[in-house]
Parts: structure tokens; C-alpha cells; sequence
């Protein structure tokens, strides 16, 4: 399953619920249909770069968040069709990482594939 990034920036409620609410859908949309969720990262309340309207309202202040995520294109498409309805969401955006680990395993770590006993299967 490919590995995938998303970003996304909700609307900002005074209650967290909402936002809470939003990532706990996406997360088990992605779980429910056989996708594994790796991370979830909360960047806080920031103001947008610009004034930005969506569903009929304008937004000047949004909260951020990403999640990671695993699961198969069809689940992805179905995701991107939540968060285009949901009303709480203003803008997001879905980067694919790669199509395995070893495609997005952090600089100077080390993957290991096949066999542990040979040092020749290791990849810096």
C-alpha cells in the first residue's frame, strides 16, 4: 500500500471538539477500510496566509493538521470525497511519500531487507 501525507486546515472553533471530531473520521475511514494510520501531528491554530472561502464562508484563522497514513488509492479517493463535503474543512492536500517504506526511510537510517544476517541486504 502506498504511503501517503495529509495536511490538513480545518475551521477554528472555539470548542476543539470539532477539529478532534474531523481527525478521528478521517483516521478511521482510513482503518476501517484495511489502511494503517502511523501518525497524527496537530500544528496548532495559525492565521491563513490569505482570506480563503469555503462552503460559503470566509476564514481567516484555521487550525492545522497532518496525518500519515498508509492504504490502498481507492480508500484515498473516497477520503477526498469526506473532506471536499465536510463543512469544517477549508483546504487540504494529500502527498503521496512513496509506494513502501524503503521509498521513505529518513536519511543516514538504516532499512534492512530480506536475510538479517547479511550485512550486503542493508541500505544506507
Amino acid at each position: 500500500m502506498p504511503l501517503y501525507q495529509m495536511l490538513c486546515i480545518s475551521a477554528h472553533y472555539k470548542e476543539f471538539k470539532h477539529v478532534k471530531e474531523l481527525v478521528r473520521q478521517s483516521a478511521t475511514h482510513v482503518m476501517n477500510a484495511g489502511g494503517v494510520v502511523r501518525n497524527i501531528n496537530s500544528w496548532g491554530t495559525l492565521t491563513l496566509p490569505q482570506r480563503m472561502k469555503r462552503h460559503g464562508h470566509y476564514h481567516y484563522v484555521g487550525d492545522y493538521w497532518t496525518l500519515h497514513f498508509d492504504t490502498a488509492p481507492r480508500t484515498l479517493r473516497a477520503l477526498n470525497s469526506i473532506m471536499r463535503r465536510d463543512p469544517r474543512v477549508i483546504r487540504w492536500t494529500v502527498l503521496k511519500l512513496g509506494k513502501k517504506v524503503e521509498d521513505v526511510a529518513e536519511e543516514g537510517q538504516k532499512v534492512v531487507k530480506g536475510d538479517h544476517t547479511n550485512i550486503s541486504n542493508v541500505i544506507d
